[in-house]
């Protein structure tokens, strides 16, 4: 079967999602002094589940009351947001931020290999392999080798996060039946979202006893609910739009996009200043890219031969 390609409006949504998701770490930042991290989670995924499900019933559109339509929102929600959220919480406990963002680019890399084993439409071919390789390695570059250098140690951590990146590429594969079932991306965003919530809430509970935490701040709730409605809430309809359209290893990409765009929000917002690693990193995801979608590549060698 052919392989799917994005067009302009995929790779516009694919770089608004980084956006949106490489901002959440700017409301981290602020979040994680004043809250435990199961309980920003759970507070994240609750409120986006409260404004979708209002979207929801102002758009006229209807929520799923059948089992089987529950069962894979509960499913979705377990390996795309709980158990990642959680082993990346945990990795992030016993390892750097940078190690961790580097292995969690690593989603492409076992995105193309799910879907080369468990779909018909999304085979690995030579130019997306050479493509996801070259744009690991950007995103390595832009962060520094230097945060490779305590790989090896803290294992448990580090397989964390890796698992975390193996539960998202499952994810994108296991996504692919909502539009199969006919649900616009409204409805299983604001349905993984509700499941999400549900899982969530107990282990927030047991763990953070949010109730022995004093009152948040007027900065902590907006900052909370930043995430919510726009890293959340909105990011989930665009992922479910562009995993319905263009498919999943195409829209696992945007690992590789959220690190440039973090940067590029640090530096437009918090003044932080651009390297060099930074620009040659960016350069080399760009090629990553450009080899993964084919087309650029195939007019050079046309022009070639």
């Amino acid at each position: 079967m052919q392989q799917r390609q994005m067009g302009l409006a995929e790779w516009g949504m694919l770089l608004v999602l980084s956006l949106l998701w490489g901002g959440s770490f700017l409301f981290n930042g602020i979040l994680v002094k004043t809250l435990p991290p199961f309980t920003i989670v759970t507070g994240r995924v609750l409120i986006a589940a409260v404004a979708l499900n209002l979207i929801v019933r102002a758009t006229g559109h209807a929520m799923p009351r059948d089992g089987k339509s529950w069962a894979a929102f509960f499913v979705m929600g377990l390996i795309n947001n709980m158990i990642p959220f959680c082993l990346i919480v945990w990795g992030q406990t016993h390892i750097a931020s940078g190690l961790a963002s580097i292995l969690n680019a690593t989603t492409p890399l076992f995105g193309v290999v799910v879907a080369h084993l468990l779909t018909a439409d999304e085979k690995m071919t030579g130019n997306r392999l050479l493509g996801v390789i070259v744009g690991f390695a950007g995103v390595a570059y832009m962060i520094g080798f230097d945060a490779l250098r305590d790989l090896g140690t803290n294992v448990l951590a580090q397989l964390a996060v890796l698992g975390a990146a193996i539960s998202y590429s499952f994810a994108g594969i296991y996504g692919r039946r909502f539009r199969q079932m006919g649900m616009a991306p409204l409805l299983p965003a604001a349905g993984q979202v509700t499941a999400s919530s549900v899982l969530m809430l107990p282990i927030a509970l047991i763990v953070d006893h949010p109730w022995t935490l004093a009152a948040p701040s007027a900065e902590t709730w907006m900052a909370l609910f930043g995430p919510a409605l726009l890293s959340t809430a909105v990011a989930y309809v665009l992922f479910f739009r562009i995993l319905a359209t263009a498919g999943a290893t195409n829209l696992m990409l945007v690992t590789f996009l959220i690190p440039v765009s973090a940067i590029l929000l640090g530096a437009a917002i918090l003044g932080e200043q651009l390297q060099a690693k930074h620009l040659i990193g960016m350069a080399m995801i760009a090629i990553g890219l450009a080899a993964i979608d084919g087309r650029l590549f195939a007019r050079v060698r046309r022009r070639v031969v």
